[in-house]
This record gives C-alpha cells, sequence and structure tokens, in this order.
C-alpha cells in the first residue's frame, strides 16, 4: 500500500511513501523517476490501494482522480 505524505512546513502533499517489510521508500512525485510513474502505473491498473497522508484507504476512484492531479 501507498500512502501520501504531507510536508510539516508547506502542509502540501508533497510525495508518496511505501513500506514493504522492514524497506520503508518515499518517492517524491518526480515524472522522471521510475519508482514514480511505476507508482501511478499501480494504482490506475488497480494493482496497488493509496490511503491519504492520515493513513486512511482511499477508494480506488478516489485515488484514480487523485493520481490524474499529479505531473
Amino acid at each position: 500500500m501507498y500512502t501520501l505524505v504531507k510536508n510539516e512546513i508547506t502542509n502540501q502533499i508533497s510525495s508518496v511513501r511505501i513500506v514493504d517489510g522492514d524497506n520503508i521508500t518515499t518517492i517524491p512525485f518526480d515524472p522522471a523517476n521510475t519508482d514514480y510513474a511505476n507508482f501511478k502505473t499501480a494504482i490506475l491498473e488497480d494493482k496497488a490501494q493509496l490511503a491519504d497522508a492520515d493513513g486512511n484507504t482511499m477508494t480506488a476512484e478516489q485515488a484514480k482522480d487523485f493520481i490524474k492531479e499529479l505531473p
């Protein structure tokens, strides 16, 4: 599951985090980043779930709508 990360200074969603066992990876919203592209593809193809910055799991429709607004 991917979780959105809110920047504590700007209060803006700035990246996404994925936890895989003991590994925690933070992925910036950067179109040149392959992990970012993989994240977007996984959400759009219903292969992964997305949680908001408070940890609430979004519906597939909410997640796809959010992804469409990203760069």
